[in-house]
Formats: C-alpha cells, structure tokens, sequence
C-alpha cells in the first residue's frame, strides 16, 4: 500500500462514524416523521368516534321491574350485551324506603359520525335492546340517541343523534385492504375513552366463527377488549374499514384475536336501516355447500372452489331462472366464488330487487362440466327461512318399502316410527339409521337420522333402487357420492373405503 492509498484509508476510517452517525439520525428522523404523521391522522379520526352508554330496564316475566339487582349479575347473556355491570344508581334516595326502584342496568360501546346528520355506526349488541342510549362526543358534549335500526343477523345497528358541528368519519372500500396492512383501533375499552391501539390484518374473509348469522369478518391484531364494541377500524388513509365486533378470548380480555364487520358489508346494512329501517337482503333460493377434494373428483372439476348447489326452492329466483342441484357456482357479477359463506354473503349483500349474474359448472351426466350463465333478479329474504326449509326438504325426499348395509352405514324404508324417532317430518325415503364408529361413513361425516336421497347423481325411491345402484357401482375405485338432507340441511357426502 502507497502512501497515498494509506491516507485514503485512513481518511475513510476517521469518517466512519460520522456516515454510520448520520445513517443513523437519518433512519431516526423518518421514524419520527412516520409516528408524528400517524398520530395526527389519529387525532383527526378520534374526533368523529363516540362514547355510547345504555341503560335497560329489566323486568320480570310478568313486565314488572326487577328490584334486586344482585339475581342478574352472572347472567353470561347479559354481561356480553351490557360489559362492566354494576349495581343501578339510586335515583330515589329521599324515598328509597318507601317506593322500590327500577333495576337499570348499565353499559357502553362506541361508535363512529358517519355523515353530518348526525347519524352513528355501532353494534347491535350495543344498543339493540338498550331503554336509554346516550352519546358523549370527543369534545365532552352528550345528547340522548334515537335508535334508527338495527340488524341482529350482522349485529349492526344506527343511532342519531341532533347536534350542530358534527365531525365526519370516512367510508374506504374493506375489499381493497391487504393482510398484513397496518389498522387502528378507537373506542372506549373498560369505560377508558378515546383509547387508541395498533396492528395489523391478521385475516380476511373470517367465517364459522358463531358471532353472527353472516360472517365475513376482518380478523385484526390491534387489541379490542370490551367497550371497543361498534368503533371504527382504521386504515392509514384514516379511514373506517372495519366495526370492531368481537374477540376471540378464554378471559374476556384481548388475546391479539379481534374481529371487525367490514365497511363495505356494513354499508349497505347501515343505508337499508337509515332510508328504510330495516334490512332487505337478497334471496336466491338454494340449499349449498363447500366444496372439498372428494366431492370436485366426484363431480369432475379441476379444483375446490365454488358452492355447490344442493336443492333449488319451488317459486324461488334461481328455480325462475333454471337453476339445478349439482350446479356449482364459479362466479357471481364476475368475481370468483371462493366458497359457500363467500358466495351467501355477496347474494345478501346484492339485496333484494337486485339482478345478479351468475357462472356455473354443470354435471348432469358425469361428463365434462358444462359453463352457463345467468341472469337473476333477486327476491327479499324471508324472515322465517325454517318453514321454506321444511318445504324444501319435503319437496326432496324421497319415497317408499326391510335395511341395507354397505361402507359402515345401514339404511332403512322411512315409517312413520323412525319418523317419530329422528324427528322427520316425512315418512317418504330412505334414513340412515346407524352408522358404524371408524368407519368410512362415518369418516366422511354421514350420521344416523340423515335421508338418503341420491346415490352418485341418481334418485334413490327405496331399496330396490339402491341395490340395483350398488351393484353397477365398483366400490372400491368409485366410493359412493350421496347427497343427503338432515337437520342442517340438504350436502353431498363421499364415502370412500380408504376414508
């Protein structure tokens, strides 16, 4: 090494440093600029979120109110609707003896101003059955609400309030957040205002979580524990895309599981309560389910997505619109339908009057599947599904006269005694009355009292029918694709020795 080259070395050891230094403050700086900017968006978004609390009067059966307020307080029922129960004010103290008291019972939320009118976002559980519901703003103001509506089946609810000034938080499109995206939290944990936390999406697309009847939940990280129920979830446009809802806990505190109603969902919702008062989802008519590996080979389809079709309604928009059993759903205004509670979840949320395109597989032979599309003008749901699936399940049973066994399942002639016994309201078909443990039916999830009705894609009318259909079929390369009814419904179910 030269002379030259020696102090250059040297130079750039001496300077060293002073370049890590400055790297360094730099990285800093941008940390700093990064929180600094995420805390005014967070005071620019906690102005539009509100403290709710709610009072209900409990009373007895008899609609007298309750004056002992120490029989209720371990009711699990009541401390998920109303969290952080206590003891009812004494409003009457002067004639505390003389008169009893009302049982009030206390509890809180939050909420998010979604337009200047002063109308408000939250839960149904929140203030669904509330007597009372009163909203403190961010800037210590109060006014008594009015519920506008609320919706049970997706636990959304609005409320108004009258007040001049209002801040408005909003809307962004919940389809377009990313897992992975960090999200904020606002609302009142433990009665603690204005708290703000911090995560990320941890899921999308949450179902079967047994919340709601429709579920299509965001699942998020920021901690949400009791009180944070109906406030806002926030992207980092400081936009609501999310009404926080539940977690998921052993405790009753946050253990990193949250899940919020996405805006989008809940858009539509909060619109049908405001101009209308209530809800008016879209009805199709169909029985489905989801799709696995079995029941794609069955059915010959290159892979799993969709819902398949398992019984069409009489009277319904898809037997309007030629709609069969077996047809798989692909695609609904063209978007892919990944499965059932995806594809349940978008025809409610198209409402009722609406015209929906759909794509479809159909199999009717065992061959290739076809592709169809169609146009369907959608109906309101009913308000009692239950009877329209009695009707349904009559309409799909089948009929007529001793047992036959086969793959650890034994069927039987429904009589009016089995009837009685699996609680059926048909005696028409065949019913599966045993099912032998670890065997391939029961593997493949068949139980006993379920009514057999098709036997790899035709009709079975009694025992007869079913033996001639056993011995064209090679049991052990094919199995047995059986669509089935039963308390849950109408699915199809593959039986396969190697199950």
């Amino acid at each position: 090494m030269n002379h030259r080259s020696f102090c250059l070395f040297l130079s750039l050891l001496l300077f060293l440093p002073f370049f890590a230094s400055a790297q360094t403050s730099s990285e800093l700086e941008l940390l700093i600029s990064q929180s600094k900017t995420r805390a005014k968006l967070v005071q620019r978004v906690q102005q539009a979120v509100v403290h709710i609390k709610v009072e209900k009067i409990l009373r007895d059966a008899q609609g007298q109110p309750l004056n002992n307020p120490f029989d209720l307080y371990n009711d699990e029922v009541l401390d998920r609707f109303f969290p952080g129960i206590r003891p009812p004010r004494d409003r009457q103290r002067r004639n505390q003896q003389q008169q009893p008291r009302d049982f009030r019972q206390e509890g809180m939320g939050s909420g998010s101003i979604i337009n200047e009118d002063g109308y408000i976002l939250t839960n149904h559980h929140v203030v669904g059955e509330a007597d009372v519901i009163t909203v403190k703003l961010y800037d210590g103001r109060e006014f008594e609400a009015k519920l506008v509506g609320t919706d049970p089946e997706s636990d959304i609810a609005v409320v108004k309030i009258d007040a001049p000034n209002l801040p408005v938080l909003p809307t962004g499109n919940s389809d377009d957040v990313e897992v992975g995206e960090s999200v904020i939290a606002v609302g009142n944990p433990f009665g603690l205002t204005q708290t703000v936390t911090y995560g990320i999406v941890s899921a999308k697309g949450r179902s079967n979580v047994g919340i709601t009847e429709y579920e299509n939940f965001i699942q998020t990280d920021a901690a949400i524990n009791p009180g944070n129920s109906g406030g806002p979830l926030i992207s980092l446009r400081g936009e609501i895309i999310g009404v926080n809802t539940a977690i998921y806990t052993r405790n009753g505190g946050y253990q990193g599981i949250g899940f919020s109603v996405p805006i989008n969902m809940a858009r539509g919702i909060m619109n049908d309560l405001i101009n209308d008062g209530r809800v008016a989802r879209g009805w199709l008519g169909v029985g489905i389910q989801d799709l696995n590996i079995d029941l794609a080979r069955a059915f010959n389809l290159d892979n799993t997505r969709g819902s398949l079709v398992t019984g069409v309604m009489e009277g319904t928009p898809a037997e309007r619109a030629g709609l069969k059993q077996g047809d798989v759903v692909v695609e609904l205004n063209g978007r892919e339908v990944r499965d059932s509670n995806y594809f349940r979840n978008e025809i409610a949320n198209a409402r009722a009057n609406a015209t929906v395109s759909l794509k479809i597989l159909r199999n009717n032979d065992g061959g290739t599947p076809r592709e169809l599309t169609f146009d369907v003008l959608l109906d309101e749901r009913p308000k009692e599904l239950s009877a329209a699936r009695r009707e349904l399940l009559q309409q799909q049973q089948p009929q007529e006269p001793d047992t036959e066994s086969v793959m650890g399942f034994t069927t039987q002639e429904l009589t009016p005694e089995l009837a009685q016994e699996f609680q059926l309201e048909s005696t028409d078909g065949l019913v599966v009355t045993e099912v032998e443990p670890r065997s391939p039916a029961e593997d493949a999830g068949l139980r006993p009292g379920m009514v057999l009705q098709e036997v790899n894609r035709q009709r079975v009318q009694d025992l007869a029918a079913l033996r001639d259909l056993l011995q064209q079929t090679d049991l052990k390369k094919e199995g047995l694709l059986l669509y089935v009814s039963g308390a849950g419904g109408e699915r199809y179910i593959v039986v396969r020795e190697d199950q």
